[in-house]
């Protein structure tokens, strides 16, 4: 195992440095919701308008204007929701997979509302998809995470919801 790991490239430090980026991004979505939450949901509407005001992509400008915005509160809720479970689950390193991906098209979705927002950084959203890329890849959770303890009983259950749970970890 060692020989496998040295050819590909990972050392001790590599795999400690895992860890610390999952829990890293969990800290950023962490902050991030603490913003958006009711009763007014901070700027969040302000940076959602901004998806009709300066558009990046026609059919997303469409959708936020005709459906985002006339339901406002129940998006804020959904939004405040998927947040806290990013900063949650991959702070434990809990279904870790599942999350980088929930990560990825949570960070489209603010790419595609507040890119062309004026004075913001766009590497800033284009680094965010690509962390939550990396979480999945290097399934992060298996590394000092709830997913790495849990994953050896999974496997060895014939439980379906364990099968799911390998995949997801």
């Amino acid at each position: 195992m060692a020989a496998t790991s040295q050819a590909y490239g990972t050392t001790r430090l590599t795999a400690a440095a895992v860890p610390v980026v999952r829990i890293g991004v969990a800290l950023l979505w962490m902050q991030n919701v603490a913003w958006k939450g009711p009763p007014n949901y901070g700027p969040l509407r302000h940076f959602t308008e901004f998806a009709v005001d300066r558009p990046v992509f026609g059919p997303w400008a469409w959708l936020v204007e005709h459906v985002v915005l006339p339901n406002f509160t129940v998006f804020a809720w959904l939004t405040v929701l998927v947040e806290a479970g990013l900063g949650a689950f991959l702070l434990v390193g809990l279904a870790t997979r599942l999350w980088a991906v929930i990560g990825v098209a949570q960070s489209v979705v603010i790419t595609l509302s507040a890119l062309n927002a004026p004075n913001e950084w766009h590497w800033s959203y284009y680094l965010m998809i690509l962390v939550h890329l990396a979480l999945f890849v290097t399934a992060a959770g298996r590394s000092f995470g709830v997913d790495g303890v849990l994953r050896p009983a999974w496997q060895r259950s014939s439980a379906r919801s364990a099968r799911l749970l390998v995949r997801l970890s």
